[in-house]
This record gives structure tokens, sequence and C-alpha cells, in this order.
């Protein structure tokens, strides 16, 4: 939706930026404000579903778009947040008085926001956008509750069950690494092994020796005895 900043006069978007400032630094009760650093006249909101209703548990996003005859003319509102509601349409449309001939310029975005919320607690059948929920409401409460409840359980309460697993930072060890401990292990054999063949070899090398000299006392032996004859 386009932006109507343009549109607005200066004294007017002074006043808006002034409440729209207020409103996120002191919120109405169960209700979050977002407002917008780009486009003042688009204002989010998150409201909190009231206790004891069908939407108790869920979190609904919302916006309210201000016209660019605002304030003679009053905002519209949006549920962002899928919501089965009798005063709520398909595309997330809201018809309530307030936003139509009950509004008055001096009322502003608080009384508006309240007034929303207070839709959730007592709804409307009478100005129904979505009729089987102004019918179900009239004829079924306990179905209409039920409806209104399963919605919010899949559109309005978050949770993390369905996210993706994160990886874990930096490189993964590859499948054929093992285990550090054995690596160590491993690496000790390979050095035990080392070592045992080097023993193997000086105790060849000093046998080789002995041999040696014993060969060589011997010849030294027998030419002494000729000597002697």
């Amino acid at each position: 939706m386009n932006s109507n900043v343009e549109n607005l006069p200066p004294q007017v978007l002074r006043l808006v930026y002034k409440e729209v400032s207020a409103l996120a630094a002191d919120p109405p009760e169960g209700i979050k404000v977002y407002p917008s650093e780009e486009d003042i006249t688009e204002l989010h909101t998150a409201i909190e579903g009231p206790e004891g209703t069908p939407y108790a548990g869920g979190v609904f996003r919302m916006r309210l778009v201000l016209g660019k005859d605002f304030p003679a003319a009053p905002p519209r509102g949006y549920f962002l947040t899928k919501i089965f509601h009798p005063n709520v349409g398909h595309k997330g449309e809201i018809c309530v008085n307030v936003l139509k001939r009950d509004w008055k310029a001096e009322l502003g975005l608080r009384h508006v926001l309240l007034t929303i919320k207070c839709l959730l607690i007592h709804p409307n059948p009478e100005s129904a956008l979505n009729e089987e929920a102004g019918r179900l409401l009239l004829e079924d409460y306990k179905e209409y509750a039920s409806r209104a409840h399963l919605l919010t359980e899949i559109h309005a309460m978050g949770g993390t069950s369905g996210a993706p697993q994160e990886p874990a930072d930096g490189p993964q060890p590859k499948k054929h690494a093992g285990d550090p401990n054995k690596r160590v292990a491993g690496a000790g054999l390979v050095t035990n092994g080392v070592a045992a063949n080097n023993l193997s070899n000086s105790s060849s090398s000093g046998t080789s020796s002995s041999n040696t000299n014993i060969v060589a006392k011997k010849k030294t032996d027998k030419k002494r005895a000729l000597r002697r004859l």
C-alpha cells in the first residue's frame, strides 16, 4: 500500500508522530506498537488474545493505515494474522463502528486499538464480514469457539517445534576422522611399534657383534696353543 506521508499536512504529521511515539513508549495493556521509521502513516501492532476468549494465548498482528483524509476520516484496520471472527473479513479487513460511522477526529489511535481488542471479547454478529463466523456465534457458540480456537492455535501461537535446527558453527569433522581419543591411542600404537622395531634391530646388532667376538677369541686361543707346541 502506498504511503500517504506526502498527502498529509505537516501539522497532522506532527500530531501523528507525537501520538505514535506516545503509544510506543506507553502502549495499552496487551498491545505492542511497532512504528515504522519509513512510513508514519502505517502502524503495525500485536494484540494479545484476551483471557476467557477463544483467542486466549494467541498474538495477532494487525496494522492501521492512515488515509490522506486522516483525521477527518478514520484509519483502516487489517488483521495480518489469520483469525476466525465475525467482524474480520477473509482478507483481514476489520468492521467496527469506530472505524466507520462512530469515528471522531479527537478519538485518536489509542482508542482505536482498545476498541479492536474489545472486539475480540465481544464480537458483533450484526455487522459480520465473515458470515459463517457470525452465524455460528448466534446459533452454535461451542462450534464457533472451537473453530476460533483452532485457527488461533494454528496461526497465532508461535513455536519452535517446526523450526529447522541450525547447523553447528565451523566445519564438521569427517566421518572417518573417528574419536580423538582413538586417534591418540592409534598414534601411541604406531610409536610403540616403531620403538619395538628399533629395539629388535638393536638386539639383533648386539647379538651379531657378540658372535663375532667369540669367533675372534677362539682364533686367538688356537694360535697361542700352536706356539706352545
